[in-house]
């Protein structure tokens, strides 16, 4: 698609063509997960801490669409309709995006984001297309824009990928992972048990449970379930405790491959800090172990 192809917004448009580039203190793997998934994406699009942006829709596949909302206190809601046109892991993305207030189609845009990259550092370059019908468009583009890769580049390096080919049917992962009786048997690292208070495995439900090490450690845990879309994806928030500060932002995400499920665990840390502090004691080991409880549950090892 090329500019002039884009949704006729009028015909005071006004056309640009805008480039970003950012490298990126992660793996490309990452930066590319942070970039496409749904989680990921809600903590890093505000380009600003007066900006919230609600996700109504997130279908981050091919011919699949994405709707949120742009809230600011005391301003009409900016709506931002986008579809996916190209997906190439780790290299290309392609989407279009329309911007609306109520009734009023202020913008479209065509953005091409490329990537390229190491498992020690990745580079992102976005080009944006950019058709507008009110004034200032452009400049409000280069600093929403701007701020949001800013934000982008921050997440992915405090974001944990993990991955498991599972040797098992996508439908029979997903009732282990979403089946309430099932998820308690095996979730957690090697020798530890797991203690559920509450569980309600649906958008706006959580779990309330405790993990219990080796050791005789208690850790406490309450999961807040924002998204489940069937054997597809969960995305959640992590808290320290019941009702305590937020730990993470984590998505689980299930593809069939040639009859096996790639399962992968992302979770992006509050804090840089918090995301050091998870390396150091062994966050990705640990993590891996509870993908490997799940295969030996399923019976896939």
């Amino acid at each position: 698609m090329k500019p002039e192809q884009l949704p006729n917004i009028g015909t005071s448009s006004r056309f640009a063509t805008l480039t970003f580039e950012r490298e990126v203190s992660a793996p490309v793997e990452t930066l590319w997960q942070a970039w496409t998934a749904p989680a990921a994406r809600s903590v890093w699009a505000a380009p600003s801490p007066a900006v919230t942006v609600e996700f109504l829709e997130a279908d981050t596949r091919v011919g699949g669409r994405e709707v949120s909302l742009c809230k600011v206190e005391g301003r009409s809601d900016i709506r931002c309709d986008c579809g996916w046109l190209e997906l190439r892991p780790e290299k290309r993305s392609v989407n279009y995006e329309v911007i609306s207030s109520g009734e009023l189609t202020q913008s479209a845009a065509l953005v091409t984001a490329d990537f390229a990259g190491t498992a020690e550092g990745s580079k992102l370059t976005l080009t944006v297309q950019l058709s507008s019908a009110v004034d200032d468009m452009e400049a409000g583009y280069r600093q929403g824009f701007g701020a949001g890769l800013d934000n982008l580049a921050g997440v992915a390096e405090r974001t944990m990928i993990l991955r498991r080919n599972i040797r098992a049917p996508r439908q029979v992962v997903w009732e282990a992972w979403a089946n309430p009786e099932a998820l308690p048997k095996w979730w957690g690292p090697d020798g530890f048990s797991c203690h559920t208070h509450r569980i309600d495995l649906r958008p706006g439900g959580e779990w309330v449970f405790d993990m219990t090490a080796p050791d005789g450690t208690v850790f406490p845990n309450h999961h807040l379930y924002r998204e489940v879309r069937t054997e597809e994806r969960i995305g959640y928030t992590l808290l320290w405790g019941e009702n305590g500060p937020k730990h993470a932002d984590a998505w689980i995400s299930f593809e069939e491959v040639n009859g096996a499920t790639e399962v992968t665990l992302g979770m992006v840390f509050s804090t840089a800090a918090e995301f050091r502090d998870a390396r150091g004691f062994g966050a990705v080991e640990l993590g891996l172990q509870t993908l490997g409880k799940l295969a030996r549950f399923v019976g896939a090892d």
